[in-house]
């Protein structure tokens, strides 16, 4: 069985390290994660119940195939995802400093609840998920709220609550967002070359941005991300936890 007390089981599925795993695990103690409730207890200790949404979200498993690898049923499995994965997700920051500068850009993700996706341009029912990292650090900074896939870039930014949650703060995007105010390279008008220092300031352009797509390249290695069955909000928490844990990873 896959247990969280013996370490080479934590990175494989969390890509932390067993200190910054026991960090998270203290984190998510503190925040009540851990506390007495009503009704039957649970099965497994907070160490165990964390592993478990972390390795459902690696791998994607089915409740029938992850249970018996932490040794509960399904239903427990299915409860403590619906229980952790709220609390393993991130939270905006809510301050950034003056200097700052941000790249945003937008991920499909292929999601099996029709009622919260809709079919985009990978001929998929997906949701449409802005990403908002900062460009130093490429630390996750903003996850919007998931629209549906046939949304473009340019509203999705403004609808999904990563336009207000970054203010102000200088942001970069790709030519997707024309009319919202964010810094996008410069464009070629028919019959026309761009001048020199345009070329230049868009091949500098392009440089900083392809960070958020190596975010993106990291964040899809869990494959709850390729094909989520999860309903309702539960593809948001997702997104959420995996992007806790992709900057726990980085910032060690």
């Amino acid at each position: 069985m896959i247990t969280a007390s013996e370490p080479s089981w934590i990175a494989p599925f969390s890509g932390l390290s067993p200190r910054q795993f026991g960090k998270l695990v203290t984190v998510l103690r503190r925040a009540g994660a851990d506390a007495v409730r009503r009704g039957r207890p649970w099965s497994l200790p907070l160490e165990e119940r964390t592993l478990l949404v972390a390795a459902y979200w690696r791998t994607n498993l089915t409740m029938r195939q992850l249970a018996p690898l932490f040794g509960v049923s399904k239903s427990a499995a299915d409860r403590i995802i619906d229980h952790l994965g709220p609390m393993l997700a991130l939270q905006p920051r809510k301050r950034l400093a003056k200097d700052t500068v941000l790249i945003v850009d937008g991920t499909l993700v292929p999601t099996r609840d029709h009622g919260v996706a809709e079919q985009s341009k990978n001929y998929r029912y997906s949701t449409n998920h802005q990403v908002v990292i900062d460009a130093d650090t490429r630390l996750v900074v903003v996850v919007g709220r998931p629209l549906l896939g046939n949304r473009n870039d340019c509203k999705a930014w403004e609808e999904s609550g990563a336009k207000a949650a970054v203010g102000t703060t200088m942001t970069i995007a790709d030519g997707g967002y024309p009319g919202t105010g964010l810094v996008m390279p410069h464009r070629r008008r028919k019959g026309e070359e761009l001048p020199g220092w345009k070329q230049a300031h868009n091949k500098s352009h392009k440089q900083i941005r392809a960070r958020v797509e190596h975010v993106f390249a990291r964040m899809k290695t869990w494959k709850i991300l390729r094909d989520c069955r999860l309903k309702g909000d539960g593809v948001h928490y997702a997104m959420l936890g995996i992007a806790r844990l992709h900057n726990l990873a980085l910032t060690g």
